[in-house]
């Protein structure tokens, strides 16, 4: 069984940054394609950005593209989201996760199609 831990989520400022990491233990990552989610009060949850288990291919959500970048550390098994220009809209919280099996042929973004989630970490933008 994989526990994901995700931290560095706060308060910040429009404009400002923040860099979430996603921990993982009991299982190495390496293998598995890693996912942030989010989801704001009232909204679904939905894909912000998305790495491949080989770290060369990744998808980023429209509202994110240019401003979020999602990368990898499979020695330190662990995943990250750098969050710059946040903006009040940015403000959820925000979730790692992955699917259940690894080396998948295709990535996936769609959140019924992972398996191992962290419990999230709150992302708030003031205006």
């Amino acid at each position: 069984q994989v526990q994901l831990v995700e931290s560095g989520g706060g308060l910040v400022q429009a404009g400002g940054s923040l860099r979430l990491s996603c921990a993982a233990s009991g299982r190495t990552i390496s293998g598995y394609d890693v996912a942030w989610f989010r989801q704001a009060p009232g909204k679904e949850r939905g894909v912000v950005a998305a790495i491949n288990w080989r770290g060369r291919m990744t998808y980023y959500a429209d509202s994110v593209k240019g401003r979020f970048t999602i990368s990898r550390d499979n020695a330190e098994n662990t995943a990250y989201l750098q969050m710059t220009s946040l903006k009040p809209e940015d403000t959820a919280v925000y979730y790692c996760a992955i699917p259940r099996e690894p080396y998948m042929p295709r990535m996936v973004v769609q959140a019924n199609e992972y398996e191992y989630w962290g419990q999230g970490t709150q992302v708030t933008v003031g205006s």
